[in-house]
């Protein structure tokens, strides 16, 4: 039986001393045909060991529905690793927070009103438990004391920067254990009283996530956890991105500095992240400090680490595979090629479909007296449209909507009229109501459910109720729009653009390469290859070009379509040879 322990205040693996040097990358952020590639590069870095976190809503996208081909196929990830000799880490659900979908919560959960998350609640545990019923024979004959590579399994994720219910926390241990997850288990929280009282557990390993001073946070850990080895499970090497920031980075001796206080003081590591990767489709998640600074991240998960969003070898890699030869034998492996890049260049949209015109296409009306959030409708993701009558005739008053999330675009009589954002609460929009009245749609962008913090119970969509004025506003049609399916859209020709639209083209090309995808002069809104959602655009950035993998392509047309919800100054697109991801600022340790 092949079995990492603790004892003597440090790991064993097979009864000798064992150093972990690992690295995150979330198969679901790459393309499949990617993952060795990077499994590679994490091998010839110097590291022994690969992590990465689990997304349950990637995996059960409805309920009782479950999903493991392509980006979710895990087993695979995991037998790709072992077959490079790389030992596993896995991180799974429940919660994952990773700048990801509602931290990695189905959304469907939602739908309950009563539904408490992340506690001992019931409802919410019986879901995990047929979760789990899934997942975890999924991963039985991957572990290590089943001749797999997973040597490690984390229980739940800082949980101590959410809650305190040990009772919570030892539930999901039994349920692993009853499904047969016999190797280490482990927490991992931040290093402070607080975050290890909340989110520990007798006779769990403890770990603990930081970006700097390794000394105090390893100091802290020795606290709770006098006798086990100390582990840094997330260092964090660089950061992420919201939309309307910079674009943050870190150098590589800043992070190398950290790296070199860790491994001096006998400790594992974990990199967040060795490859970041993509948050492609609507799968992006956002940050919330308080009620009015809802704050949605970009589609690049780049995260400024030791590969590229391509894959490509940064000066971090570099820098950190001179310190680990120093700590231990880098194996002697040639780095793949990069993969090759190709600068297609421009073009010229061929085709326009109105939304408005293309709604039977896309959704079915529902008729509700008050207009009710996604979830309670079944959606997960993308656009909800709502509409309803004014009386007129009426003086201008401001509409008010309680609440709004994430991004709404009002229309009178098909006219827009302006947008009201959860961020922006001092932004309004009023009109006037003639005397044979008007009719109001209100188009709503789910922007990325909420993944950490306090206000992670994120519902989309209008969550309470329209006012105009004084007066709340009844009998609403509303139409799901979750964009899962485009096949029905009607193209015509282009024409000025006044509501919003999708526009097609296609790309011809002989040979697929890595290309990257600018939208120079348009606005907002989101873009498909080949029926791949490669993910959001919008021009306050910092992105401003979107990845997009060879994989994704093929010889011959290749199918654009682009979703734009405000206008584009010219009908036309340009792929580049390289990326940007926009105005940089150092982010200080």
């Amino acid at each position: 039986m092949r079995l990492l322990e603790t004892r003597e205040g440090q790991f064993y693996y097979q009864d000798k001393p064992f150093r972990i040097v690992s690295g995150a990358m979330h198969y679901f952020r790459t393309v499949p045909e990617y993952w060795r590639d990077r499994l590679l590069k994490l091998k010839a870095c110097g590291f022994n060991t690969v992590e990465t976190y689990v997304a349950w809503n990637l995996h059960e996208p409805k309920p009782g529905a479950f999903c493991f081909e392509g980006l979710a196929d895990l087993e695979r990830f995991i037998r790709t690793a072992g077959e490079l000799g790389l030992f596993v880490i896995v991180r799974p659900s429940p919660y994952i927070c990773a700048e990801w979908e509602f931290g990695g919560l189905p959304a469907w959960l939602l739908a309950d009103s009563d539904m408490r998350l992340r506690c001992f609640h019931k409802p919410f545990l019986d879901r995990v438990e047929a979760y789990y019923d899934v997942l975890m024979p999924k991963l039985k004959p991957l572990l290590s004391t089943n001749g797999g590579p997973v040597i490690a399994v984390q229980i739940e994720n800082e949980y101590g920067s959410y809650g305190n219910d040990k009772r919570y926390l030892t539930f999901l241990r039994q349920a692993m254990a009853d499904r047969g997850i016999d190797v280490l288990l482990f927490t991992s929280d931040g290093p402070t009283d607080a975050m290890l009282q909340g989110g520990t557990l007798p006779g769990v390993l403890a770990t603990v996530n930081f970006g700097s001073r390794a000394g105090e946070a390893f100091a802290k850990l020795r606290e709770y956890q006098a006798d086990g080895p100390v582990m840094c499970m997330e260092f964090w090497n660089g950061w992420f991105d919201h939309w309307g920031e910079h674009h943050h980075t870190r150098g590589a001796a800043d992070a190398v500095g950290v790296l070199e206080d860790m491994l001096s003081d006998n400790g594992s590591v974990n990199f967040y992240m060795f490859h970041g990767g993509t948050n492609f489709g609507f799968y992006n998640g956002a940050n919330c400090p308080a009620p009015n600074r809802y704050q949605p991240t970009i589609t690049s998960y780049d995260y400024d680490v030791l590969l590229s969003e391509a894959g490509d070898p940064t000066d971090k890699f570099y820098a950190v595979r001179e310190v680990l030869s120093r700590y231990a034998d880098v194996p002697d492996i040639r780095l793949p090629e990069p993969s090759r890049k190709q600068a297609y260049g421009r073009v010229r949209m061929t085709g326009q479909a109105n939304l408005f015109s293309n709604f039977d296409g896309l959704s079915k009306t529902i008729e509700s007296v008050c207009p009710e959030p996604m979830e309670k409708l079944g959606q997960n993701y993308g656009f909800i449209w709502y509409e309803t009558h004014i009386a007129g005739p009426r003086p201008a008053h401001e509409l008010n909507i309680q609440d709004v999330a994430d991004r709404a675009l009002i229309f009178v009589d098909g006219r827009y009229v302006g947008v009201i954002e959860r961020w922006s609460p001092e932004a309004k929009v009023s009109f006037e109501v003639p005397k044979e009245g008007v009719k109001l749609g209100i188009l709503v962008e789910n922007m990325g459910r909420i993944n950490y913090g306090s206000y992670m119970k994120d519902r989309k969509g209008i969550t309470e109720g329209v006012r105009f004025g004084y007066q709340f506003l009844f009998d609403w049609t509303i139409r799901t729009l979750p964009l899962e399916h485009l096949s029905d859209l009607k193209f015509e020709g282009l024409c000025p653009q006044e509501t919003p639209c999708f526009y097609k083209a296609e790309l011809q090309i002989e040979q697929p390469a890595d290309t990257f995808l600018y939208l120079d002069g348009w606005t907002k809104g989101v873009v498909w290859i080949n029926g791949f959602n490669l993910g959001r655009y919008w021009n306050i950035g910092p992105q401003k070009s979107l990845y997009v993998p060879a994989p994704l392509l093929r010889p011959g047309g290749n199918e654009i379509v682009i979703f734009e919800l405000h206008g584009a100054e010219s009908a036309e697109v340009v792929f580049k040879a390289e990326p940007d991801l926009g105005d940089t600022t150092p982010r200080q340790s």
